[in-house]
């Protein structure tokens, strides 16, 4: 197994997979937080879904502008 590494020393493949993990914690805490039936229903008092309504336009157009 052939392993490249940077100035460090650190293999491009283990830090590769420190971030995935990290992604994936972020990923599994966020889905803990929003499962709690209190944040939910802050989170619906707040109107979160009108204001990510309200982004999409911005957001679509952002990836219109990306992609040319």
């Amino acid at each position: 197994m052939n392993h490249h590494t940077n100035g460090n020393g650190l293999s491009s493949d283990k830090e590769t997979l420190y971030m995935l993990g990290g992604i994936a914690l972020i990923v599994f805490g966020t889905g803990l937080v929003l499962s709690n039936p209190v944040v939910r229903r802050y989170l619906g008092q707040i109107g979160l879904g009108e204001l990510a309504q309200a982004s999409l336009p911005d957001i679509e157009r952002y990836l219109r502008l990306k992609s040319m």
